[in-house]
């Protein structure tokens, strides 16, 4: 049976980190799930439009989730921000459905007012991790490996997002998860543990206390590097942005020189599968992937 999911790729993987967009579409039609890309939805927010009114945060994003409720598909992200955002407003809104219908009337409303359909709470909200863990499989996903990770060692970084926007989480603990570190394993890679794994990066900061973003985004890369991490590997592109794109300015910020390369989860799934660095655009990032190649290519796996 062909997996299929309604797409939400996002903004940032469609701008910056383009690259993310390009492996997310490599690797799932390499392990034949189908995307039908949600190109009508709109940005979640990031966490934002709540500062303003919540109303505004659940109606945008149970516009998202009636979108893919009209193709009767669960919603795909692989932004584990849009997964925290859209899986919040989803919970939230199934929770009104019981016990206070009266909102759902309201957010609906505004959704027809607009020429939307309405929100009906008949989808899911899935990361694409959760998607590799808990749909297509481990064990199928190890089968389908042409080029094993071994003598990889990958530090995931789960961020803030992914593990505590929601109340349920699937398919992991919170606090101390492993499902990253279990796709590692799938692929071959040896999983580094270190404490910043599960905290935020610095990127909500960013805007307005730099110095201090980049200082715990500087942590957290320097204990991953004191474990003995080859990569970090995230599912999030905001925490991508901020350990990869910014890294130079983090490396000026806390005087130390860092290079350490900074992998998106697809990316590294995708590798294993045998798919070309170069359609995974691992040439696009700020520092060098080239040094987890050749670590690949030395372990003779290619």
């Amino acid at each position: 049976m062909t997996l299929k999911y309604a797409y939400f790729p996002g903004c940032v993987a469609q701008g910056a980190c383009r690259e993310l967009y390009l492996s997310t579409a490599a690797l799932t039609q390499a392990l034949g799930i189908e995307l039908v890309e949600l190109k009508k939805a709109a940005c979640c927010g990031s966490g934002t439009f709540k500062e303003d009114s919540q109303l505004l945060e659940d109606t945008v994003n149970a516009r998202n989730i009636a979108l893919a409720e009209e193709l009767d598909l669960p919603l795909l992200t692989h932004c584990s921000t849009c997964q925290g955002v859209i899986g919040r407003v989803d919970e939230r809104l199934k929770a009104a459905q019981q016990h206070d219908p009266g909102y759902i009337h309201q957010v609906n409303g505004l959704l027809e007012h607009e020429g939307c359909s309405p929100y009906k709470g008949s989808t899911e909200v899935r990361h694409l991790l959760w998607a590799l863990v808990g749909d297509y499989g481990l064990e199928a996903l190890q089968q389908r490996v042409t080029r094993k990770l071994s003598g990889l060692k990958c530090a995931a970084f789960y961020g803030c997002y992914l593990l505590r926007t929601q109340k349920h989480l699937p398919y992991d603990d919170p606090y101390s998860p492993e499902s990253m570190e279990n796709v590692f394993r799938a692929v071959g890679a040896t999983p580094i543990y270190y404490r910043g794994r599960t905290q935020c990066c610095g990127w909500p900061l960013s805007s307005y206390a730099t110095t201090q973003a980049f200082e715990m985004a500087g942590g957290h890369i320097q204990e991953a590097i004191a474990a003995g991490a080859d990569c970090i590997v995230t599912p999030c592109p905001l925490c991508h942005l901020n350990l990869d794109s910014r890294q130079p300015e983090v490396e000026q910020v806390i005087g130390k020189k860092l290079g350490l390369p900074i992998l998106h989860l697809p990316q590294l799934v995708a590798l294993a599968l045998g798919i070309s660095p170069k359609q995974l655009g691992l040439d696009r990032h700020i520092v060098s992937t080239q040094p987890v190649l050749q670590k690949i290519e030395k372990a003779g796996v290619t």
